[in-house]
């Protein structure tokens, strides 16, 4: 999740290129071409967006409304964005100004969090420098925040120098985990919903990201890249010095909600990111390029939390990721670039998730 969308437009560049009561079951012979043969776990696929980019959507407490990050309207870099899972009633509930990410709906309804550079600048950030290969730009100016479901009563919960975003929300909305630099290096903290009792959970030199809760908030899935060598060490840590970060390995991680018991889920020497839960706990979806030699095709996969059981779910030949499972675990949410209209579009997707 998170830093990881601007992966998104570099693939396009380089390459060749419950839900309440709303009803997901009836496919239009127009959305049946959204589905590829081989995917046996998607029925009745739906598009929700149409054109620009659009990623990062997470579903609603209720299963009604879905919070997503996207660059559209001539905007130059993502503001945040609710909609209806029908893709109706689409509402920017972001400031306007800046760089926004990591977008969250609180459990209770009431707020929604997200990740923004507005008090920074009012301009975006500017865009990672490719000279040194390809690279994340992790701003320094993220700061956390919330606000009503309209954007308004905008409130600030962190303020510690450093990037601070990628951040979710446990389901009984008490408890937060993000990503932070506040300490020198990209490690995850956990924290209570109004910002306080702030606790490091990772410490090994690296970057530790993108967490989501377990359903019954035990556990936290993550990505992971932990340089070895002496070389990879000076790479990664000259990169921070300038706030970037070369995302060429990540793996798949999981540890105890108190930072304990930490253990490697992937070990697949590729780009692997975006993990969530299944309800159950037991198994962990994710989007990876595992399957393409040039890295640039990434698909979702599902794997057991102890590392068996490794299935592929999406093929489509550009890229799939940024999945997450409905709170009844009956329908999935996804980024891609299936079905795009301009070259650099990348679209929401909802399906039925069928076992």
């Amino acid at each position: 999740m998170k830093i990881a969308v601007t992966l998104i437009t570099f693939l396009l560049a380089g390459a060749a290129l419950s839900l309440g009561e709303v009803s997901l079951s009836n496919s239009s012979p127009a959305q049946s071409i959204l589905a590829l043969p081989q995917e046996k776990h998607l029925r009745n696929i739906r598009q929700l967006t149409f054109g620009g980019e659009n990623a990062e959507a997470y579903f609603s407490a209720d299963g009604k409304r879905l919070i997503f990050q996207s660059t559209r309207d001539g905007r130059e870099c993502d503001q945040i964005y609710t909609m209806n899972v029908d893709g109706s009633d689409v509402r920017m509930v972001s400031t306007g100004d800046g760089r926004t990410t990591c977008s969250y709906l609180f459990p209770n309804g009431k707020r929604i969090l997200y990740s923004s550079t507005h008090l920074g600048a009012t301009q975006c950030p500017p865009r990672p420098d490719f000279s040194q290969g390809y690279v994340w730009a992790v701003y320094d100016t993220f700061d956390i925040f919330t606000a009503k479901p309209d954007g308004s009563d905008l409130k600030q919960l962190t303020s510690t120098p450093g990037y601070d975003a990628e951040t979710t929300i446990t389901r009984d909305g008490k408890k937060l985990v993000f990503t932070s630099k506040r300490d020198g290096d990209l490690d995850i903290y956990a924290m209570d919903a109004n910002g306080k009792n702030v606790k490091r959970l990772t410490d090994e030199l690296g970057y530790d990201g993108g967490p989501f809760w377990s359903y019954d908030a035990k556990q936290i899935v993550y990505r992971a890249y932990h340089p070895q060598s002496e070389k990879e060490k000076a790479d990664y840590v000259g990169l921070l010095k300038q706030n970037l970060i070369r995302p060429t390995v990540l793996d798949i991680w999981v540890m105890n909600a108190d930072g304990s018991n930490k253990r490697q889920v992937t070990h697949l020497n590729k780009a692997s990111f975006a993990p969530y839960f299944f309800p159950d706990g037991k198994r962990i979806i994710f989007s990876s390029n595992a399957a393409d030699p040039k890295g640039r095709d990434f698909d979702l996969y599902t794997i057991k939390s102890d590392g068996t059981g490794m299935e592929r779910v999406t093929y489509n030949d550009t890229f799939d990721g940024f999945p997450m499972f409905s709170p009844d675990g009956k329908h999935l949410v996804f980024a891609s670039n299936r079905n795009a209209k301009a070259r650099g579009d990348t679209n929401i997707f909802i399906a039925d998730w069928v076992e």
